[in-house]
């Protein structure tokens, strides 16, 4: 039996996430105050009282998902006493959830963790002027048509798919003009359905290249370490550990393609059994269920769910 650790990306936040957490355990309360310190902000409050518009905030939501999901593997450390390298094999996290996932394998420190996901937030977000960008989900469709769609809608225009998801399931990002074409091209490629997404700047394509050169210079002025279990990157799919390429591959990350469901397929083709979601919401656990309908899949972000699973989780 194989375990790998999966962390939630941008869209699983939701104002009282994590408040379950630090009310029954210390160990979690004192996550969230260290992101708190970190960050010079009352972030927590955020979280849990809202409003949802402000935790919405790229530049909120993405440390706010880390806090939560480093909360659940600091009560699964002190409570039940998990060794992440005894119980794990692999770690990965859908975009922003690679830090989570950096953060509970000891690659990097919750605070730096915290300060460099609000400065990815800000640096996205002042990338591309609002209303530029535009992105949108195509369902019902494999890559290879989704980049026939995104090739055609182009015209000129930056269109890039953004996410491969699960095999039905693919993001393209790029200018609003291109996105506004997907709808159209798609039906002519057999697209069940082209979905605009709620979201303030097209993420993971070359309008990010702003944010990716800030990255890259926050990234120069951090402590990363190698990680206790290696981490499967978003852009190659592939395990690695080395402490210079996990930062090449966070600044390619902003511009480049989160392959999720090939880092599914990665995970099971090198003996993982089981795949846990550590931190808010269920959307990994969905994602990995149905790119690989043999793997075990569950979601930790509760004290309930934290009760359910410890014991197969910690040992």
């Amino acid at each position: 039996m194989g375990t790998a650790f999966v962390f939630p990306g941008q869209g699983s936040q939701d104002v009282g996430m994590g408040a379950p957490l630090a009310k029954e355990f210390a160990s979690a309360k004192a996550v969230f105050d260290e992101v708190d310190d970190a960050l010079g902000q009352n972030l927590s409050k955020i979280m849990w009282e809202g409003p949802k518009d402000e935790l919405t905030l790229t530049e909120n939501a993405q440390p706010a998902l880390m806090a939560v999901s480093m909360a659940v593997m600091r009560v699964l450390e002190t409570e039940h006493g998990l060794v992440l390298a005894d119980r794990v094999k692999y770690v990965a996290g859908h975009s922003l959830g690679e830090y989570s996932a950096l953060a509970a394998a000891g690659a990097l420190s919750i605070s730096d963790a915290a300060r460099l996901l609000k400065l990815r937030g800000q640096a996205m977000q002042q990338a591309v002027p609002v209303g530029k960008g535009a992105m949108a989900a195509l369902l019902g469709v494999s890559v290879d048509v989704a980049e026939k769609v995104a090739a055609e809608a182009a015209q000129g225009d930056v269109c890039q798919i953004a996410n491969d998801n699960d095999p039905a399931q693919v993001v393209l990002s790029g200018d609003k003009s291109a996105i506004d074409r997907v709808g159209d091209v798609g039906k002519a490629h057999g697209v069940r359905r082209a979905v605009p997404l709620p979201v303030s700047a097209p993420f993971h394509c070359v309008l990010m290249q702003p944010a990716a050169d800030a990255m890259a210079e926050a990234l120069s002025n951090v402590e990363i370490r190698a990680p206790a279990v290696p981490v499967v990157a978003n852009v190659r799919a592939e395990a690695i550990s080395d402490p210079a390429e996990i930062v090449a591959r966070l600044v390619e990350q902003v511009t480049g393609r989160v392959r999720w469901r090939e880092s599914v397929l990665f995970m099971t083709a090198n003996g993982i059994t089981d795949v846990y979601e550590i931190g808010a919401g269920k959307v990994l656990a969905g994602l990995v269920k149905r790119t690989a309908r043999d793997l075990r899949s569950a979601s930790i972000g509760l004290p309930e769910d934290v009760a359910e699973h410890a014991s197969a989780v910690c040992g």
